[in-house]
């Protein structure tokens, strides 16, 4: 398997998926929701340019926006289910970040989606060795 093309497939689906949960099903975006998509809307475009370039040092760019997009993400995901106070939220009196807009199969809710794949890219990431790889 190609680490890198496997974590630049998962932040494109995530950009993708956001912008189809915001913009079609007008699911309006948390405040913890936007600075995640802070983090990984940029990680396409490091791994775009890792991969087409076959540049060896992407990680040093990519590492602060992969860990910092999972640190928000667990922060979400605690306030989400109750194991954080709610008065300890970012997010306005509007819209809460612990609104319940998808719960697929009772279990997958959008926090979720966005945990594991912060949490796999990290993975991909420091599995990711040096070698010669190419675009496709």
């Amino acid at each position: 398997m190609k680490w890198l093309q496997s974590s630049f497939l998962i932040a494109l689906a995530g950009v993708l998926g956001s912008l189809y949960f915001s913009e079609i099903m007008k699911f309006p975006p948390c405040t913890l929701c936007w600075y995640q998509r802070i983090f990984l809307y940029p990680l396409v475009w490091i791994f775009a340019a890792a991969l087409w370039t076959e540049d060896q040092n992407y990680k040093k760019y990519a590492m602060p926006f992969i860990l910092l997009g999972l640190a928000v993400s667990v922060y979400h995901n605690l306030l989400y289910y109750g194991v954080i106070s709610e008065a300890l939220a970012p997010c306005t009196k509007e819209l809460s970040c612990t609104s319940r807009q998808l719960e697929l199969f009772g279990v997958i809710t959008i926090p979720i989606m966005s945990f594991i794949s912060f949490l796999l890219i990290t993975i991909f990431i420091f599995l990711d060795k040096k070698e010669k790889r190419s675009f496709l």
